[in-house]
């Protein structure tokens, strides 16, 4: 068990629709300052786990808590404004130039007009996109890997210490993906962040992941380090990893 503190706790999560069931019991502590990784094939749950963090999906049942506090006692925009959110493709406004795309939340803050475009350059240049050349460009002017990388400055911008993301890779060339995901795994452990990080993708799950939660019809199958799911004995954890590697 790790000494950190828990940023997010699950404490017997179910999320149900009409009859249908698509989470059940779910129970997890997520620590300060760890990646982890949702993993599992589509309509395994893990996009709703990871939205039901920030509101975007309430649960039905159970509990989660954001730094030691209900998100039930959370405004809902307060909450959302508290933690960074990455989707595929960024998720850019499209008639939003660059730099106002990044100091969208910034905005909603009131932060001064300098403070913003100081720090608007400033997580640019983190992320590997020079302001003069790409702030006043428009989403369709760049291509996808420029875009997840001015989506990923975007949720870092008000400085959360909270990160989600779902699938921001998936739509992006090899090497680009693999350059992005290096990127995005030192940006994550120089800065200190928690992430949550949604992924089909093994390799990926195993690159960036402190631990990997494997989720099957709503429920994790298992919780481990990536060297611990690699030498898992568990019939599904070796199903699902001579599945991905027959496909390499």
């Amino acid at each position: 068990m790790s000494e950190k503190p828990v940023t997010i706790r699950f404490d017997g999560v179910g999320y149900t629709v009409g009859e249908t069931v698509i989470l059940a019991g779910l129970d997890l502590e997520i620590y300060q300052g760890e990646t982890l990784v949702l993993l599992g094939e589509s309509g395994c749950g893990k996009t709703t786990t990871l939205k039901m963090i920030n509101r975007l999906i309430e649960p039905t049942a159970g509990e989660i808590s954001v730094e030691g506090r209900s998100i039930a006692d959370w405004d809902p925009i307060e909450l959302r404004r508290h933690i960074g959110y990455v989707l595929q493709e960024g998720g850019l406004f499209p008639h939003f130039t660059v730099a106002e795309n990044v100091s969208l939340v910034l905005r909603l803050l009131n932060w001064g007009e300098q403070q913003k475009r100081k720090r608007t350059c400033e997580m640019l240049e983190l992320v590997g996109l020079n302001p003069e050349r790409f702030a006043d460009r428009l989403p369709h002017e760049l291509s996808g890997g420029q875009r997840q990388r001015v989506g990923v400055a975007r949720a870092l911008a008000a400085n959360p210490e909270i990160v989600l993301l779902d699938e921001p890779f998936g739509a992006l060339d090899a090497i680009t993906r693999t350059n992005l995901q290096k990127e995005f795994a030192r940006l994550v452990h120089d800065l200190g962040k928690t992430a949550v990080f949604v992924t089909h993708d093994l390799h990926e799950a195993m690159l960036l992941g402190s631990r990997i939660a494997l989720m099957d019809k709503g429920n994790f199958a298992l919780i481990d380090t990536p060297e611990n799911f690699a030498k898992s004995d568990q019939p599904l954890v070796r199903s699902y990893l001579d599945t991905v590697l027959v496909q390499v």
